[in-house]
C-alpha cells in the first residue's frame, strides 16, 4: 500500500477503526493520535520505564514517526545510542504535505504497522 489519499476518509476506514477499537480494549479509552505514536515509540524502544520525561515522550513519538515512515524509504534505522535508543537518519527529503495529508499518511502507516504485527 502506498501512502496516498484513499477513497474512504481515513477516520472511517474500517482498518483505522480496528486500530482504535484494539487500543480502547487494551487501555480502556479511545486514544488520541499522539498516544498511539507514543505507544509505538515505546514498542520500538523495547522497554517501559517508570516515568518518561516530557522530552523523552517527544523523542518516543519521533521514533514512532521515523519507524512508520521508514517503511516508505524516508528514514532508516542507523543504530542505537549509548542509552540504547534507536537512531534514525533521513534517506530522502519528505514531500511537502499539508497537515491533513500528514495525518492521513501517519494513520495509514499506523494501520500497516499493526497489520504487520497481526494486532488488527
Amino acid at each position: 500500500m502506498s501512502l496516498t489519499h484513499e477513497e474512504i476518509p481515513i477516520d472511517f476506514d474500517p482498518r483505522w477503526l480496528a486500530v482504535l477499537r484494539m487500543m480502547k480494549e487494551r487501555f480502556g479509552k479511545k486514544p488520541e493520535l499522539e498516544s498511539i505514536l507514543f505507544l509505538i515509540g515505546i514498542n520500538e524502544l523495547g522497554r517501559i520505564e517508570d516515568k518518561f520525561t516530557k522530552e523523552q515522550k517527544q523523542d518516543l513519538m519521533h521514533v514512532a514517526v521515523c519507524k512508520l515512515l521508514s517503511r516508505e524509504g524516508y528514514y532508516r534505522l542507523a543504530g542505537w545510542d549509548d542509552e540504547n535508543w534507536p537512531l534514525y537518519e533521513a534517506t530522502q527529503k519528505l514531500p511537502t504535505w499539508t497537515a491533513a495529508e500528514q495525518e492521513v499518511i501517519i494513520k495509514q502507516s499506523i494501520i500497516r504497522y499493526f497489520e504487520e504485527q497481526n494486532q488488527i
